[in-house]
């Protein structure tokens, strides 16, 4: 059951950590935390179901929906914050937005 599991998990990761650290655009940070997110939410299911063949633990999956229910408020304030700078600073390229530091 984990065989498929873990490398799909492994490659969500590292996609995650690619986008995160060579996009400088703030939406596609903020997708890329989310989908490393996602990826941390299937290990853990994962190994959850892995611990106890047969049997499907409520501790993982109940880690799992509170995970996600916070990454959606996460996200949320999130992109409003982004919102709030795009209309300040007229972008939302990093980048530009370092070179404004004071």
């Amino acid at each position: 059951m984990l065989e498929p599991i873990l490398p799909c998990s492994v490659a969500l990761i590292a996609v995650a950590l690619y986008g995160f650290y060579s996009k400088r655009h703030m939406v596609k940070m903020i997708i890329s935390i989310e989908i490393l997110i996602n990826a941390a939410n299937l290990l853990i299911v994962a190994f959850g179901a892995y611990r106890t063949p047969g049997y499907v633990e409520l501790l993982p999956q109940s880690l799992a929906i509170l995970s996600i229910s916070s990454a959606g408020g996460v996200t949320a304030v999130a992109l409003a914050l982004m919102l709030a700078v795009y209309k300040v600073y007229g972008t939302v390229d990093v980048r530009k937005l370092r070179r404004l530091r004071g």
